[in-house]
């Protein structure tokens, strides 16, 4: 069944969040914060091991590293296309219109835990590859251990931050399914040299979501998704 595995993957991040919801209303307002910030450093060591792996290569008997150049290409020019649309602020807005809509509207944390939780699920080669395999193929199966990995993720992350992570399931399913439909016609233009411009930057991303978890804001992630598109088209340059 061509879709099945963003609807798996769907279905285990709703399930996801309302494991942690049950598990984190037990939690003290300190246990929270030390769960959030352990939940940051996670995702800060998945974003490095995406990195390092995209960027780090063996000759011989020791490690070389390439690519600085165009991450910083990639990135800049992302960060500012992303910056003139404001994207982060898109972002929020839906957000604060899914907290309205929600009967959350007394829930503070709702927008931030939203944001964080959609950047984590949403940015990765998985989601790409997956959703187009799965409308080429029928094979769902790289969605479907994305799914038991969001599943761990959300939960983690809603039993600090709260129900806000829940709606993340929102735009997975607007993009896996968006990718799954159109995956004909992506497929010429996923190159494996693509995927792993995507894989690496996206993997930067993944990192930047996890200083915003440990530290607090300090990043717009949002604002540098055009990065992401800007890395797949570095590859026929």
């Amino acid at each position: 069944m061509i879709g099945l595995g963003t609807i798996v993957n769907t279905a285990a991040i709703v399930a996801g969040g309302i494991c942690g919801l049950l598990f984190g209303r037990f939690f003290s307002a300190r246990n929270q914060d030390t769960l959030c910030k352990s939940c940051g450093v996670c995702v800060l060591l998945i974003g490095v091991a995406g990195v390092m792996e995209g960027m780090l290569c063996v000759e011989g008997t020791g490690l070389s590293s390439g690519g600085s150049m165009k991450i910083v290409v990639c990135v800049a020019l992302g960060a500012l296309i992303g910056e003139l649309l404001n994207i982060e602020a898109r972002f929020e807005d839906f957000g604060e219109w899914l907290k309205r809509r929600t009967g959350n509207a007394g829930d503070s944390g709702f927008v931030a835990a939203f944001v964080n939780a959609s950047l984590t699920v949403c940015i990765g080669a998985m989601a790409v590859i997956g959703a187009i395999q799965d409308g080429i193929l029928g094979d769902p199966s790289i969605l479907m251990t994305k799914a038991a990995l969001d599943f761990i993720i959300i939960m983690v992350m809603a039993s600090s931050m709260g129900r806000g992570c829940i709606f993340s399931a929102i735009p997975v399913a607007a993009l896996q399914g968006g990718v799954t439909a159109l995956s004909r016609l992506m497929q010429p233009i996923m190159t494996p040299a693509a995927l792993a411009n995507l894989s690496l930057v996206g993997s930067i991303l993944i990192f930047c979501v996890g200083v915003n978890l440990v530290w607090g804001r300090k990043i717009a992630v949002a604002n540098l998704l055009p990065a992401i598109v800007v890395a797949v088209a570095a590859a026929f340059v």
